[in-house]
């Protein structure tokens, strides 16, 4: 059965609980243990970061899931730039994992962004699950990554018709999603402590993803 999940802003009294449920939905993700939750925290604190798409997903009056975004940019071939956001970390705790809570989050922040005004969002994240979403290969668009790749992690949707028609170049995402790990480390341990596992499956997935990458040019 489908719970009931309920979408609200997040406040200042989510915070701990939303660093904590993204700890929980990442550790051990991508690899052993995890740095979002400490991006979580960081990212409240970034010039670019957009409180207004800063939404907390409610179960029976818990938090199960939040999603957060930040402005980025397009450095454009033809000269200028292309401003553009970004979500994540997109968290849902494990025990609500493929119910609908992350799908929901994310369709209903994309929403609001385009009643925004903002034009298209590009993040990195596994295509197999974001195609589903409507996402496409932001290599659709001949846009590539800050190091003129084009990656297969690397999907983008656009907000309004042909937003990104005209907009090959390069995504460089906010400077916010550069993670200090020393940082992240460090604030890991007003955690309770995890064991950290090596060669799970999903791992392997993001390892592939990350494996899909050619020149730009």
């Amino acid at each position: 059965m489908t719970p009931e999940i309920l979408l609200r802003l997040e406040t200042p009294d989510d915070t701990r609980a939303v660093e904590a449920l993204t700890r929980e939905a990442f550790w051990n993700l991508h690899g052993p243990g995890c740095d979002e939750h400490y991006l979580a925290h960081s990212l409240r604190q970034a010039d670019d970061f957009i409180p207004a798409l800063d939404f907390v997903a409610e179960i029976n009056g818990a938090i199960a899931g939040n999603i957060m975004y930040a402005k980025s940019k397009i450095a454009l071939d033809k000269g200028g730039e292309l401003p553009v956001i970004t979500f994540g970390p997109v968290a849902v705790l494990p025990q609500y994992q493929r119910k609908g809570v992350g799908r929901k989050l994310i369709a209903h922040t994309l929403a609001l962004a385009a009643q925004m005004g903002y034009p298209a969002v590009l993040i990195y994240g596994d295509p197999a699950y974001y195609g589903r979403l409507g996402f496409r290969p932001a290599e659709d668009f001949g846009i590539g990554s800050e190091h003129d790749e084009y990656c297969a992690a690397l999907q983008a949707i656009e907000l309004r018709p042909d937003a990104l028609q005209n907009a090959a170049g390069r995504f460089l995402e906010s400077p916010a999603y550069h993670i200090d790990e020393a940082a992240a480390s460090a604030f890991n341990l007003v955690f309770p402590p995890k064991d950290k596992q090596t060669g799970t499956p999903s791992q392997q997935r993001f390892l592939e993803v990350v494996a899909m990458r050619k020149p730009r040019n």
